[in-house]
């Protein structure tokens, strides 16, 4: 019997909410993935592996991204970076606005926690691109190098793949 694939448990996992958070929006919930034990661990390392020995930290924004970002550094014995709401980090931090696909919001980073690292960045849907843009500007602003974007489920219709145009993003689930 073969597993399933990375792709496959995300698919079957993960439940689409219409209207949610705002009306209009199609919400990917995957707490389901969350819930599998054995399916988050492929879905973590499926997300890792186009990077595999090539990041020194992994950065994952507030709050699914911080799931997947914590599992990911963990199985691959590096640091991972908190990028934040606001006001939930002491100073000294930089902040980065962003829109989103229903509004607007800002990402922050401790400034004296990462510089000078090679940094994987990890969320769990690729919309229209504002937080990863806005991620990699805080990363690179704080000194670092972003090596990628790994995201479970791209919504590729949305084109956020130019917001971070030039980052190499590998995405489990295309979805148009």
């Amino acid at each position: 019997m073969t597993s399933a694939s990375a792709a496959d448990l995300v698919r079957s996992l993960t439940t689409t909410t219409p209207d949610f958070p705002t009306p209009g929006i199609l919400f990917r919930d995957l707490s389901g993935v969350f819930a599998d034990g054995a399916a988050f661990r492929t879905v973590v390392a499926a997300m890792a592996e186009p990077f595999a020995g090539r990041f020194d930290a992994v950065a994952g924004a507030e709050a699914r991204g911080f799931l997947f970002a914590a599992a990911l550094a963990h199985s691959a014995g590096t640091g991972v970076l908190p990028l934040r709401k606001p006001g939930k980090l002491p100073p000294p931090v930089l902040t980065e606005e962003y829109d989103l696909e229903y509004g607007s919001a800002e990402l922050q980073l401790r400034t004296s926690v990462a510089s000078g690292l090679r940094v994987l960045l990890v969320d769990d849907v690729l919309a229209t691109g504002g937080t990863l843009a806005a991620a990699r500007r805080l990363l690179e602003k704080a000194g670092n190098v972003v090596v990628g974007a790994t995201v479970v489920i791209e919504l590729s219709g949305l084109g956020g793949r130019a917001a971070v145009e030039g980052l190499e993003v590998a995405a489990l689930v295309a979805e148009g």
